[in-house]
């Protein structure tokens, strides 16, 4: 529809001088320039190209046959070059270019608007494809920046879902000995308590069955959760760490980096889970080799504070090397905050990571208290 509007338009518009002049002969060619400026247009789809060759062959070859182009036309050379910017590579729209340079710089000297006019359309041709060109950079490094965008998010998904697969296989066997104890304690009831009445008998052997079957569906997830289907030999199996383990990770820490590690325990030492224990141990222990590796040598301490409804954890270093990022702004630095955030969301507490006042970075976790039971 624009096509034909613009062509119609600069139809009339070369019909009416041309009924003024006396050669028959100009009209013919009047007619075909301005068709050859403006029908193309219709074609701008699906042969751009070809299109935008007519076009510009037209408009620069008019001002040679003794008239300018007619109005129609000027749009119609506008559009096709913006959308050659906008859909093409910048080496063909420098191609295109090129006719209009050379116009503008050796005009014939019978060209009707002379030099002026040569200059102006090229001004107009350059905005035009300059225009189209500069939407399409935008448009790449739009899309260029939400697929890198997907594709750290996906990363961090994926370390995220790592880093819980590995925390429920270290929180196992800690569940499972709890589930353990439960189905012997309950099996012992049964068969030591005097006078012990049927009812309260079969309701002890179905929690120990329950307890039973409740273990063995563990292990089976705990299979689906392993990166390898194997299982580990007995040999390397070991209980997991608490915060009875604390000070060694420490003094090993210290003879690894070189540097001063300080443990400071604060508040009234009250027993926890094992789970929340394994937690806390995990934090420092991830705390401590982000500090050996950002900030070699620094002194780093580690402070527990026993607080009412909480466990306080806070390692903070005074190093002047490069602080931890977060994993959410640069994926490839590493998942240690992102596993540290995942274990105290899972324990029902909040972290916090910064830098701190005087340099170095400061890790503090706040894990809600649970008194282990009697």
């Amino acid at each position: 529809m624009a096509a034909a509007a613009l062509c119609a338009a600069g139809l009339l518009q070369a019909v009416v001088p041309i009924t003024d002049r006396p050669p028959a002969a100009d009209i013919p060619l009047t007619l075909a320039l301005v068709l050859g400026s403006t029908a193309p247009l219709a074609f701008a789809r699906s042969q751009l190209l070809p299109a935008a060759a007519a076009v510009t062959a037209a408009v620069l070859l008019t001002p040679l046959s003794g008239r300018l182009p007619c109005a129609a036309a000027l749009p119609a050379l506008a559009a096709l070059l913006y959308l050659t910017g906008l859909r093409r590579s910048p080496r063909t729209t420098l191609l295109l270019a090129v006719p209009f340079v050379a116009y503008a710089v050796g005009p014939a000297p019978t060209a009707a608007g002379g030099k002026p006019f040569g200059t102006a359309l090229l001004v107009g041709a350059a905005a035009a494809l300059a225009a189209g060109a500069a939407r399409r950079a935008g448009g790449e490094a739009a899309a260029r920046s939400a697929a890198e965008g997907a594709y750290a998010h996906t990363v961090l998904e994926h370390a995220a879902r790592g880093e819980r697969a590995r925390i429920a296989r270290e929180l196992h066997d800690v569940v499972a000995h709890h589930i353990s104890t439960l189905s012997v304690q309950a099996e012992t009831a049964r068969l030591t308590t005097p006078g012990l009445p049927p009812l309260g008998a079969e309701r002890l052997l179905a929690i120990g069955d329950t307890a039973r079957q409740a273990l063995t569906e563990m292990r089976r997830l705990l299979g689906v959760l392993r990166d390898d289907a194997q299982a580990e030999a007995p040999a390397t199996r070991r209980p997991q760490p608490g915060l009875d383990q604390l000070l060694t990770l420490v003094d090993e820490a210290r003879d690894t980096a070189g540097g001063g590690v300080r443990l400071v325990v604060r508040g009234r030492i009250t027993p926890l889970d094992p789970g929340l224990q394994l937690t806390a141990y995990r934090i420092v222990q991830e705390a401590l080799t982000n500090a050996r590796r950002h900030a070699p040598g620094a002194p780093v301490d580690v402070e527990l504070h026993y607080a009412e409804g909480a466990l306080r954890v806070t390692v903070r270093d005074i190093g002047a090397g490069p602080a931890l990022t977060d994993p959410a702004s640069t994926p490839d630095a590493g998942h240690g905050l992102l596993g540290m955030r995942e274990r105290v969301a899972m324990a029902g507490g909040t972290l916090r990571t910064e830098h701190g006042p005087a340099g170095g970075f400061v890790v503090a976790a706040e894990l809600p208290l649970r008194e282990a039971a009697a």
